[in-house]
């Protein structure tokens, strides 16, 4: 499923096909990142759990995305009352990198996305277990180890 292009310790990179998300251009090639090059297999699964998110995660995602930017109040130039369905954000933002989570707990999997918005700040949410855990721009705060 990830075809890696680079791998050493501390920096390991990968491509794969994103089932649901898409990127700037609307293509569906993601960027995988992993500090582990012995962690592939864990990969693959962190991967897999990506692209079977269910509706409900990715609808529960739009909203947080939603709401996130209306807290922070960097929609300029998005009318965000105009979005009918809650995926409509998706419209206004895209993701591009999984970065793999490093845990204690071997049946943990847990990730974080990472994109940007037409408002022109990032935007990110992790994942652990098949539970949304964060939605917003300091998802990386949510990358350590339990």
């Amino acid at each position: 499923m990830i075809d890696w292009v680079h791998q050493e310790e501390g920096y390991c990179e990968g491509y794969f096909k994103s089932t649901f998300f898409r990127d700037d251009e609307k293509k569906d090639i993601f960027t995988v990142m992993s500090s582990n090059p012995d962690s592939n297999e864990y990969a693959e699964k962190c991967v897999e759990a990506f692209n079977n998110l269910t509706e409900t995660i990715i609808y529960e995602i739009c909203k947080e995305i939603i709401h996130h930017v209306k807290e922070e109040e960097t929609y300029e130039g998005i009318e965000l009352s105009s979005l009918d369905n809650p995926l409509d954000i998706l419209n206004h933002c895209w993701f591009t990198t999984l970065y793999i989570c490093a845990t204690t707990n071997d049946n943990d999997i847990a990730y974080i996305v990472e994109g940007e918005g037409d408002w022109g700040n990032l935007i990110g949410f992790a994942i652990k277990n098949n539970m949304l855990v964060h939605v917003g721009d300091d998802y990386f705060d949510y990358m350590e180890e339990d």
